[in-house]
């Protein structure tokens, strides 16, 4: 992977959980109600952190490799 794809690839990860970080801000100001709903959204973006963190990991040792 070139490095502007990769700097791509990045970018549009760090620009989705940034919308999933003002979202879950919105909501916890109050700015839409229901716990449950908040709940399930803030256990759906620590899956997607999660999801996200192997991803990049994997994309760290592809790199890595393709640097030998």
């Amino acid at each position: 992977m070139s490095e502007s794809r990769t700097d791509t690839a990045f970018a549009r990860i760090d620009s989705a959980l940034a919308r999933i970080e003002t979202q879950t801000a919105l909501l916890a100001s109050g700015a839409k109600s229901g716990g449950a709903e908040l709940a399930d959204l803030r256990q759906r973006h620590e899956d997607l952190r999660a999801a996200v963190g192997g991803s990049l990991s994997e994309l760290d040792a592809l790199i890595a490799e393709m640097e030998r």
